[in-house]
């Protein structure tokens, strides 16, 4: 199990642009942190493993 935003996910193998194609996430829009560390765009093709702590952080505009 890999833990995203708090909640256990079955992702293990996945990469990051997988989840968050399933998720209907644009990654232009998002931040992603993995164990602690940011993950930079030309990453997102990262696998997630079993134990990994995700996090994802969207980008909202407003004014």
């Amino acid at each position: 199990m890999v833990r995203i935003n708090g909640e256990d996910v079955s992702a293990d193998g996945v990469t990051i642009a997988q989840h968050l194609e399933r998720e209907g996430s644009n990654p232009a829009r998002v931040a992603v942190m993995i164990n602690g560390e940011i993950l930079p765009k030309a990453q997102y093709d990262t696998k997630m493993n079993d134990g990994d702590e995700v996090e994802i952080v969207g980008f909202v505009g407003g004014g």
